[in-house]
């Protein structure tokens, strides 16, 4: 009987002693991982401003093209300037709200 109980024992520690490794061994898979996620995070940060900064560079080419006579953007240089009367428009209205 002690003999079995020994044994029991025995192979008990042996499943503590891999679950402590299996527990190390995801532990640091888990720390690698996470440093990876956040280069990820960051590198995501940078590509995205980047596409935003090269968006804008893009909308302004259009908006150069139209300006220089090219036809195929004719109608955003029109779209722009209606909007540039309408801002202008609203501001002439404000002041003349606000008594100036």
């Amino acid at each position: 009987m002690l003999q079995e109980l020994e044994t029991q024992f025995s192979e008990l520690e042996k499943k503590i002693l891999n679950l402590q490794k299996s527990y190390q061994s995801l532990s640091d898979k888990f720390s690698d991982l996470s440093t990876e996620h956040q280069a990820l995070k960051k590198r995501y940060e940078e590509e995205r401003k980047k596409n935003q900064v090269l968006a804008e560079e893009q909308k302004n080419i259009k908006l150069y093209s139209a300006i220089s006579g090219n036809p195929e953007h004719n109608r955003l240089m029109k779209n722009h300037i209606n909007r540039l009367v309408k801002e202008v428009d609203f501001c002439i209205a404000q002041l003349q709200n606000s008594g100036l």
